[in-house]
């Protein structure tokens, strides 16, 4: 439906614009995938991305610093959801609680997020790049590190706590981020890399850090 912009002057269609640049986006971004998982990162440029697509380069720069912020874009998008996901979480959930809750019941949502950027094979398969390329591999943990202090910040402002003198949101943070990554490197080397395969996995280690922690885990 037009709508009259009365500064303008004229008839306009209210985010039209915007999502013809996702669009754009979102198909640079698949062509990326596609080619960082069949010819390998190191080997494929921006200028075959574009060529792919059918653009500049200055129309890739416009939505990308570069190939390596490509390559973890949906990355970033999965941590932006899951950050507004644990924001969102009730303020009477622990810490471990809201973070594991944030996941599981999120997980319809991350994934929708994900799908619609490229498909859910094409995110595993990136993922699996980036597990085996050392200079994305890198810039990876360095982002993780960067959005694991976000998240202390984030738990200890809802616990009403000063992560810089009080060590709990830290140590919460640190120990659901390490059972994330060794959730991530089972289903990465596993044989069934389907996303109910990753769902089932996080699910059943999730559900095992409070008695991990609390519990006599020998049974002798």
């Amino acid at each position: 439906m037009e709508t009259l912009d009365s500064t303008a002057g004229s008839t306009t269609r209210p985010g039209l614009r915007e999502r013809k640049k996702q669009r754009t986006r979102d198909e640079l971004l698949r062509a990326a995938f596609e080619l960082f998982v069949s010819q390998g990162y190191e080997a494929t440029t921006v200028d075959a991305i574009t060529e792919t697509v059918g653009v500049s380069q200055r129309t890739f720069f416009r939505y990308f610093a570069g190939k390596e912020e490509a390559a973890l874009a949906v990355q970033v998008l999965t941590e932006e959801h899951f950050f507004e996901a644990v924001r969102a979480r009730p303020a009477h959930e622990p810490p471990l609680e809201a973070m594991r809750l944030a996941v599981l019941e999120g997980w319809d949502t991350i994934s929708e997020a994900i799908q619609s950027a490229v498909s859910i094979e094409q995110y595993l398969r990136m993922y699996r790049v980036i597990e085996s390329t050392p200079v994305l591999l890198a810039a990876y943990l360095r982002r993780a590190a960067e959005t694991e202090e976000r998240f202390v910040r984030l738990i200890a402002e809802r616990e009403g706590l000063d992560a810089d003198t009080d060590p709990r949101p830290r140590v919460a943070v640190a120990l659901f981020g390490g059972v994330m990554r060794a959730i991530e490197r089972m289903w990465g080397t596993g044989e069934d890399h389907s996303v109910e395969a990753m769902h089932a996995l996080t699910a059943r280690y999730l559900d095992q850090l409070g008695p991990a922690l609390a519990g006599n885990w020998r049974t002798g």
